[in-house]
């Protein structure tokens, strides 16, 4: 995402999802408890605007999503989007199914990891938002479930279909898009839907920890290797293969490339700059 802005400031306050951010590791938690957090509208155009003005900033080098209380999240909230989306014509329909596309969007062209902390229900929307994380750490409690199915709507929601048989290929992404059966943690863990397996309730510490590692890192390596791995999962080789010697070029002419090699030859650990 480009960092020029135009007129807007940043967002002082967001209202509904909590955002922390300490030394370069932004927190962003999904805030309604008393409700599985389930999505709103608002709540989905939040996540959308915040992961938008992080890239533009450019002060984030790895970001957490994690839910409030007994789960991850439960998808979108059943009274609040489904009981309102009876009501839409098709061009409204429509404007909503494209922006919680761009959430996905978002979570996967950002220039900074994003780690899902993933305890208890991640359900319908709140599975998709897993799924497009670079990394999905999650304990023992988790259940992935892609419910959307079963609610008469198709199994692709939000980029489901693109990115589940990327993860764990065609065979399981056929079988959960199209049933909808809950997936836990050691059938998760199995066909790599997860990263990695925390300790019972320490899905978020551990989240942290990774982030932690992560922001500490080179974030200019790690932001284009994500945005390869994005980009080239629909190219020919050949394309990828020149695609990767562009970038391999740009980021040897970059400061933590150097500093690489001095803190090598000086036999100390490097001091990272992200440029």
């Amino acid at each position: 995402m480009s960092p020029f802005t135009g007129s807007a400031t940043r967002t002082p306050d967001w209202r509904h999802l909590r955002l922390a951010v300490e030394d370069g590791v932004a927190t962003v938690t999904l805030a309604r408890p008393d409700k599985l957090n389930a999505l709103t509208f608002e709540a989905y155009a939040d996540l959308r605007d915040l992961l938008a003005e992080l890239s533009r900033e450019r002060s984030v080098r790895a970001l957490v999503l994690g839910g409030e209380g007994r789960g991850f999240c439960s998808g979108g909230d059943v009274d609040e989007i489904i009981g309102a989306t009876l009501a839409m014509d098709t061009a409204q329909l429509l404007d909503f199914n494209r922006m919680t596309g761009q959430v996905v969007r978002a979570i996967r062209e950002c220039p900074f990891p994003v780690i899902a902390a993933v305890h208890g229900v991640a359900a319908g929307a709140g599975a998709v938002l897993a799924l497009a994380a670079d990394f999905r750490v999650a304990d023992p409690s988790a259940k992935f479930s892609f419910l959307f199915t079963r609610v008469g709507l198709s199994g692709g929601d939000m980029g489901a279909a693109y990115l589940l048989p990327r993860v764990v290929g065609l065979g399981h992404a056929t079988r959960l898009l199209m049933l909808g059966e809950p997936v836990r943690t050691p059938e998760a863990e199995r066909i790599g839907l997860i990263s990695d397996l925390a300790e019972e309730g320490k899905a978020a510490e551990a989240a942290q920890e990774l982030a932690r590692r992560l922001a500490d890192g080179p974030a200019l390596a790690y932001a284009q290797t994500k945005a390869l791995l994005t980009a080239e999962l629909d190219m020919p080789l050949a394309a990828s293969v020149e695609l990767d010697a562009a970038t391999q070029a740009l980021l040897m002419n970059g400061e933590d490339y150097a500093e690489f090699h001095a803190a090598f030859t000086e036999k100390r650990p490097p001091k990272w700059q992200g440029r």
